[in-house]
């Protein structure tokens, strides 16, 4: 693909876009030097094709090419479905890990290349998968979404879908660090709090993220809850837990992105302008702004970010591995067709699609 005329690096915000094209003020909004990445929707998909010329023409703005990132985990966080291999809740994994741990690894591989070759065949860089979250029966919104209970299944399960992401050209992003699972509250709606220590944290919910921070994790996305006893702000709003825990006793070296700022668990931040410099200021790298069109506006016109000096190497390291053209010969092989069909045939449960919706403002 030939370089687009305009040489501008990424910048630290993420945004959505509304529909199944661009428009020409999201034209001139993406090419604002602030902007670094677009996510996509269920809004933004019609077909396979539709799609394929969506990320052609976000593509085609600037070098370097804008990150394209979407939530596509499996269950009923799986944003495109008509042409896409349909993909079971994480927590099916955990269930067969019960039984047969290798069997379970060996389908947590296949279904990550599975998602990924589809994804990046279509020009998408990056699913905001793996979920890291421990799966305590209590949050409704993380549910089935989760691998399991136990720390060591939930590393394992999330380090062969790791395995199998990266054989289909993706890197991954755990979340919702340092765990979401124990608070029966939606941060999409509210702030949640967990009044675990943190002794208790890292005894449990903290060691998925522990391990995969160590074992290549591209990317971690925080919570939108307050753990008191750590700090009084929200995980992602947090140097505490962004800085001192995640960074310094951690060691992980990714790409920290915000969960969505425009959810009401970063209400408490002021409005999003100052949810974005609060973000940015606590260490993410990125900050999302999904759905309000206002919204980015009002980031993209008032934001200063501070030094980041290392934003275009993270970056950099987020992007498919391959071009689309690759991944779209390896899709017509008889080696993908094999993996397809064994991810295909995996039994969805009646209630994979139940719970509350993850992100989608239609």
């Amino acid at each position: 693909m030939p370089h687009p005329t305009m040489q501008l690096a990424r910048g630290p915000v993420m945004l959505g876009v509304a529909g199944l094209t661009l428009s020409t003020a999201e034209r001139e909004r993406l090419s604002h030097p602030l902007v670094g990445g677009v996510i996509l929707f269920r809004r933004n998909y019609q077909n396979i094709e539709q799609l394929k010329a969506l990320t052609a023409d976000i593509r085609a703005l600037r070098y370097p090419q804008l990150l394209i990132a979407v939530d596509h985990e499996g269950g009923r966080v799986q944003r495109f479905l008509e042409g896409f291999t349909r993909l079971p809740p994480m927590r099916i994994l955990g269930e067969l890990w019960d039984k047969h741990p290798s069997q379970a690894t060996q389908q947590a591989e296949q279904i990550g290349q599975v998602l990924a070759a589809e994804l990046t065949a279509c020009g998408i860089d990056l699913s905001f998968t793996p979920v890291l979250d421990l799966d305590w029966g209590r949050s409704a919104i993380i549910g089935n979404r989760a691998f399991h209970r136990q720390p060591q299944a939930v590393q394992e399960l999330a380090l062969a879908l790791q395995r199998g992401l990266a054989s289909g050209g993706m890197s991954t992003c755990g979340k919702h660090f340092p765990g979401h699972g124990y608070v029966a509250g939606d941060s999409h709606h509210l702030i949640p709090q967990d009044e675990r220590s943190l002794a208790q944290l890292q005894a449990d919910d903290l060691q998925p993220f522990a391990r995969l921070a160590q074992a290549g994790l591209g990317a971690i996305m925080p919570a939108h809850v307050i753990y008191p006893a750590i700090d009084s702000l929200p995980a992602g709003f947090s140097r505490i837990w962004l800085q001192d825990i995640l960074r310094g006793q951690l060691g992980f070296d990714g790409v920290i992105f915000s969960d969505d700022l425009e959810m009401e668990g970063a209400a408490g931040m002021g409005g999003f302008l100052a949810r974005a410099e609060a973000a940015l200021a606590a260490g993410c790298d990125m900050v999302l702004v999904c759905n309000q069109a206002q919204a980015a506006d009002e980031v993209l016109a008032g934001l200063q970010p501070p030094a980041q000096p290392e934003l275009a190497r993270r970056l950099a390291a987020m992007t498919a591995t391959a071009d689309s053209t690759h991944w779209q010969q390896y899709l017509g092989s008889a080696a993908f067709e094999s993996i397809r069909q064994q991810v295909a045939t995996l039994a969805l449960p009646a209630d994979s699609l139940q719970g509350p919706t993850v992100g989608e403002a239609c």
